[in-house]
Order: C-alpha cells, then structure tokens, then sequence
C-alpha cells in the first residue's frame, strides 16, 4: 500500500464503505491514517528507544477514526460534536507523535502524516462548531431568558473590603 487511492481500492472492506458513514471524507481519511499508522509503529518498536512513543503514537491514530466513528452514531448534535472532539484531541496528539517520530520514520514520512493529519484536524475545526452552534440555536429558540448585565463598579459598591 503506497497510496490512498491504492488503499481505497485495495484494503478497505464492503462492511465499512457500505455503511453511510464511509461518506464522510474526514472518516475515510482518518481510517487511512490508523491504517498506515500501523506500518510506522511496526518500524518505531524495533528501536527500544521508541517502544513507549509508539504506542501512543497507535493509539492516538486509531482512535482519531474511532471517534468520529462514534459522534457520526450519537443522535444528540451536542454528543455528536463532544466525540468530533475527541477526534480532534486525538488528531493533533497523533501529529505531535509523529513530530517526534520523525528522526526514525524521516522526515518525508513523517511530514506526509502530518499533513494527512492537519487535514482532519483542520475539517473537524469546521465541522465541531456547526455542531455546537446548531444545538446552541435550538436552545435560543426554545427558551429565551432575559438577563440584565451589570457594570463592575456596581457590584462592588455594596460589598464589604474589610470587616
């Protein structure tokens, strides 16, 4: 597997490009990057050096996909979003991995998952607030509450600085 589209002709399942949520770009391109990750990991644990590293660095990868997988599930848009999230943490924990994976991996390597990865991230920091925005909107719609704001001066005024 060199490529994207060599993995998406060759080693992606029907049980998972059937389902809806292989329509999203993002997931597809998360499922890649916990595919290939694989690979990287495999290189990193034979230097002991990079036994711990690499295990974070799976785990991170695996579950940036695992978690948009999730939040695509949730029928809540707040819940939706909360596990967008989650993606987003494991995105970007994924490329600090990969940051200091990259005097084994190369830097070639190394800067191709970074770039793959600041895609996701960047998708899901598009798609994490019209999640939020949306729930907020109903919420307003639902229920306006009045409120009054008050100056700082005038919520001191009354309290005590010293007994």
């Amino acid at each position: 597997m060199s490529t994207f589209q060599e993995w998406l002709a060759t080693e992606v399942p029907s049980e998972i490009t059937a389902d809806p949520l292989w329509h999203m770009e993002v997931y597809r391109i998360a499922l890649f990057i916990g595919d290939i990750a694989w690979s990287d990991v495999s290189k990193l644990s034979q230097d002991p050096r990079m036994l711990k590293l690499s295990d974070q660095l799976y785990a991170a990868a695996g579950s940036v996909s695992a978690n948009i997988a999730e939040g695509y599930s949730k029928a809540s848009k707040k819940d939706q979003a909360r596990f967008y999230e989650y993606s987003l943490g494991s995105a970007r924990e994924a490329r600090d991995w990969y940051f200091k994976a990259r005097h084994v991996l190369g830097n070639n390597v190394a800067l191709h998952r970074m770039r793959l990865l600041v895609s996701v991230i960047r998708t899901l920091l598009k798609l994490i607030p019209q999640f939020r925005a949306r729930k907020i909107a109903e919420k307003i719609a639902e229920e306006i509450a009045p409120y009054e704001a008050y100056s700082l001066e005038s919520l001191l005024q009354d309290v005590p600085f010293s007994d």
